[in-house]
């Protein structure tokens, strides 16, 4: 093979010295080429990494227990806690700022500030982290158990809620999440019934943060009403009287509608308000608009007269009504 090979290599030179034109179309090289390398595309490849970006990195907190340990030497072991400023005392170094850093970057100051003092040529330094305090989320508001729950990695929100017991039945469609770094910037997420909304406001839980579903508006019909109840006011929705009555489905036939009685916390207490039900009902009234946690009292007629209920008994009745709405 080697003896063709350069007597074909002689031959194209012979022709070349003669003058005549040749194009020489074998491949001298191997039988087999190499496969053709195509170019990379730089542009194609920074698009896929930001579209998958990479999950924050865990960061030493205050309040996390870390071992300290340099490799060969056993007179250099420490378990210390770091404190709220994120300081640890270590050996032959004394005080170090870890809070904030991962414990790659942790282990590489300590190294350094061990080398510069002197003490270590090339130390192999060791950090694990034995309690992440630090890495939790705090869940409050209308949970079942409220609380600071673990969260070593990134999740979702509604994995989050769940971990607190889900939610409880006056709990609202607004729930502010606040990022442990931006804690200037809290977002709000609405819930929605929505399938698409639904998997827009499950955003990202990172460890530090807090999470705080908030309360429902609730107004509650009580007295001689189709289905007395506590009807769900979701966050930033309008409910009057004429909504609320077809709610709780309407007066009874025995009602005394202009007997009825608005009753609404305050400052001061709580104070009764007269509601004309009946021109309400037959538009010849305005309509009144509802607070959070108003009572909307319909007394029942006994004849010609109208019983007296007292404001203690008809708080009492509320708070005892079951929630209507109470779903998401």
């Amino acid at each position: 093979m080697f003896l063709v090979r350069r007597n074909l290599l002689l031959f194209c030179l012979h022709l070349a010295c003669l003058g005549f034109p040749f194009t020489l179309t074998a491949q001298l090289a191997s039988p087999s080429a190499p496969p053709t390398v195509q170019p990379v595309d730089t542009q194609r490849s920074s698009e896929i990494d930001s579209s998958n970006p990479a999950p924050p990195k865990l960061r030493i907190g205050g309040g996390d227990l870390i071992e300290v340990s340099v490799y060969g030497v056993s007179d250099f072991k420490e378990d210390v806690r770091v404190n709220d400023a994120g300081e640890v005392s270590l050996p032959l170094i004394g005080s170090v700022i870890v809070g904030g850093s991962t414990p790659e970057e942790a282990r590489a100051l300590i190294a350094r500030k061990l080398v510069e003092g002197g003490f270590f040529r090339d130390p192999n330094v060791e950090l694990f982290v034995k309690e992440y305090s630090s890495q939790a989320v705090s869940i409050m508001g209308e949970v079942m158990k409220p609380g600071v729950y673990p969260l070593l990695s990134t999740r979702r929100l509604y994995d989050v809620i769940s971990l607190a017991g889900g939610l409880t039945p006056k709990a609202g469609k607004l729930v502010t999440v606040t990022h442990r770094d931006q804690p200037q910037n809290p977002i709000e997420v609405n819930f929605s019934n929505d399938p698409a909304k639904s998997i827009e406001s499950n955003v990202e839980i990172y460890p530090g943060d807090t999470v705080v579903v908030a309360k429902a508006g609730i107004v509650y019909v009580v007295g001689d009403v189709g289905r007395p109840g506590g009807f769900i006011m979701e966050n930033g929705e309008k409910m009057t009287v004429l909504q609320v009555i077809a709610m709780a489905q309407g007066p009874n036939r025995t009602a005394a509608m202009n007997g009825s009685r608005l009753l609404r916390k305050g400052a001061s207490g709580i104070t009764e308000t007269p509601v004309p039900l009946k021109e309400i009902l037959s538009a010849k009234a305005h309509d009144m608009d509802l607070q959070p946690d108003d009572i909307l009292f319909v007394p029942v007629s006994t004849g010609k007269t109208v019983a007296r209920v007292s404001v203690q008994t008809i708080v009492s009745i509320a708070s005892g009504l079951a929630l209507v709405g109470a779903t998401h």
